[in-house]
């Protein structure tokens, strides 16, 4: 996964509350497979509303060509747990989707994607969709280590869960994340052996990365 600290791009305001997973990639296009990109299709039925032919959506605006950010409001990922709404998001370009809050899967989705679900406030969002930068297709700063975005003279602050924020830094899924406690893993299961020494698996049979065990 490719680490993620700082993004400063357009944004694709989006003003709309409880973005479910059907609307941010209908089911249909699901058939394809994953290799086949899915950033065609994100908000597919927002961006074609009966005509069949894009809009002239902000998502399709070439003043916002190579948007990273999305700034939505509130319940952003609602509805069901497909992954595929986060894909289509990353196919998009998107890296980060500014909101008051998340469907809790889609946003271990994200992180598990490196995309930052970054919460604001209700208000903070609200400014942030009403301002120039965003209205206007001017460059919004995304500062994951400080936790800051910047549009214009507005900073916001965002929160996120420490792991998570760990995790995107460094470009760490779950396993990178418990590897990088392999010292102190390894440690405990020195103490533990010596504690324990009728629990010790036989030579040879050791799975944790078939290293043997050192006293």
């Amino acid at each position: 996964m490719e680490p993620l600290n700082i993004i400063e791009t357009p944004a694709i305001p989006l003003a709309l509350a409880n973005v479910d997973t059907d609307q941010l990639i209908p089911a249909r296009f699901m058939k394809r497979p994953r290799a086949a990109g899915y950033g065609p299709f994100l908000l597919y039925d927002l961006r074609n509303i009966g005509t069949g032919q894009a809009s002239d959506s902000l998502l399709d605006d070439p003043q916002r060509a190579g948007a990273a950010v999305m700034i939505a409001r509130r319940n952003f990922g609602c509805g069901s747990s497909r992954e595929a709404a986060v894909y289509a998001l990353l196919d998009y370009g998107i890296r980060c989707v500014i909101a008051p809050s998340f469907g809790d899967i889609f946003a271990s989705n994200a992180i598990k994607n490196g995309v930052l679900p970054a919460r604001v406030s209700e208000a903070d969002a609200e400014e942030l969709l009403a301002s120039p930068s965003a209205t206007e297709g001017r460059a919004i700063r995304v500062d994951l280590a400080a936790q800051t975005i910047i549009a214009g003279n507005l900073v916001v602050l965002f929160t996120i869960d420490p792991v998570w924020k760990t995790q995107l830094l460094n470009g760490w899924d779950d396993i990178d994340l418990t590897m990088a406690e392999r010292p102190a893993i390894d440690r405990f299961r020195a103490q533990d052996l010596r504690a324990r020494p009728w629990a010790a698996v036989p030579d040879g049979e050791n799975t944790f990365n078939n290293d043997p065990v050192e006293n």
